[in-house]
């Protein structure tokens, strides 16, 4: 089951598979406690076996959502947990004029990203504390009836 969840239901896993070795505080990052944060989980039972977060920011001077802190435990890697995450953050935007995502993806995670409907636009770049990246790009179609009307589980 996926559901929106609060920030500090994210932040041990985002640690052990994205910051592990370094202090908790790295998988705590700026924007995550602001009000329009949007926390993710992804659950077997009541385990958390995967997360991702979205922050209001922008691109290319236009609101965008930044997805952060894409996270899934090594035992359920390449089970289409990411995906499903993905693709259920996507449906629960539909409440949200704001129809751009962008990422700083690992650059092995960007074929991840590419099967999803997103697209490499920068030459790769080193993150001191995460190793290579890129950017990457998705614009959400338009908002019409239909995904207005969509409902998903989003209750905490």
């Amino acid at each position: 089951m996926i559901r929106r969840v609060d920030l500090e239901q994210v932040i041990d896993l985002r640690h052990a598979i994205l910051r592990a070795g370094l202090p908790r505080e790295t998988a705590i990052f700026p924007g995550d406690d602001g009000a329009d944060a949007r926390h993710y989980g992804a659950f077997d039972g009541a385990r958390l076996i995967g997360c991702v977060t979205l922050h209001l920011s922008t691109w290319e001077n236009s609101p965008a959502w930044q997805l952060r802190g894409m996270a899934v435990i090594e035992t359920h890697q390449r089970r289409g947990i990411g995906r499903r995450l993905i693709r259920f953050l996507e449906a629960d935007l539909s409440d949200s004029p704001v129809r751009q995502l962008w990422c700083n993806a690992r650059v092995p995670a960007a074929p991840f990203y590419e099967k999803l409907g997103w697209s490499v636009v920068s030459a790769p770049f080193e993150i001191p504390t995460a190793g290579p990246h890129v950017r990457m790009v998705k614009r959400l179609s338009p908002l019409s009836a239909d995904c207005r009307n969509h409902e998903t589980n989003v209750k905490k």
